[in-house]
């Protein structure tokens, strides 16, 4: 680790703190801190996470065993490979972060669970990702997978071509194999999101709101469970109207036909 690493915020270890992890620096509870004094973003994080929960069970009850977690972060407690493998031990996981700290906590923390992997890549180069050896040692693209793009699309930039970076994971799918996709919008909250996209630029990793209507060419190519693309809080959630914090991304999960 540099020593740069320990002195600024870090994505991955951000999203760690905001869940309750151990896996942070003094410089990230304190961005942290600073950013909750602006916004929920503990309250926004946590709500992604309850979404992934959701998809990830829904996944394994479908029969999908084996899972592909692209921009993952650190796996902080409650993520895919703990929801699924309390249904079926066996399910297997892999985590792909492109950030070598990260990277190298996910091995860490992962090292005795023989069916769950790390691999440093960007999602951005599918060859990379799918082509590293965790992967072909955990997945068989023969059977239907699960690929997990939760809260990672903001980070892709139009001139990257998101919807054609989504269709060539597609292309290696097998037919029954799941989509789920979380992505942040400003079509609620507006001053929220843009409070949110500011904070995130002084990590040095900025991100990107996306509307509805931008956020379904994505989805290209899958039929949609229900509710469809709504608000990840509503997806296959009861409870009150949402508001504030609830209100910020959309949610879905597809499956290829």
């Amino acid at each position: 680790m540099s020593a740069s690493d320990a002195e600024r915020p870090n994505v991955a270890r951000l999203y760690d703190y905001y869940l309750g992890g151990a896996h942070n620096f003094a410089v990230d509870r304190e961005f942290a801190e600073q950013s909750m004094r602006v916004i929920p973003t503990a309250e926004m994080v946590q709500h992604t996470r309850a979404f992934l929960r959701r998809a990830v069970r829904v996944c394994v009850s479908a029969g999908i065993r084996q899972f592909l977690d692209l921009g993952s972060g650190i796996p902080t407690a409650g993520n895919v490979h703990e929801v699924a493998q309390q249904v079926d031990p066996t399910c297997r996981v892999v985590y792909v972060d492109n950030e070598p700290v990260t990277a190298a906590h996910g091995r860490t923390m992962l090292r005795d669970n023989p069916n769950v992997a790390m691999v440093e890549a960007d999602l951005r180069d599918p060859d990379a990702v799918l082509g590293s050896p965790e992967a072909r040692a955990l997945l068989d693209l023969s059977e239907p997978v699960a690929v997990l793009m939760v809260a990672i699309l903001p980070y892709v930039t139009d001139e990257e071509r998101p919807a054609d970076l989504v269709a060539r994971y597609r292309a290696v799918m097998a037919p029954g194999s799941y989509l789920v996709v979380s992505h942040l919008t400003a079509d609620v909250q507006p001053e929220m999101v843009e409070k949110l996209v500011a904070v995130a630029a002084e990590t040095m990793t900025p991100i990107m709101a996306r509307s509805k209507a931008e956020i379904e060419p994505f989805l290209e190519g899958f039929d949609l469970l229900e509710p469809g693309l709504v608000l990840a809080t509503r997806w296959r959630e009861d409870g009150p109207a949402a508001s504030g914090a609830e209100t910020v991304s959309y949610g879905a999960v597809g499956v290829l036909r």
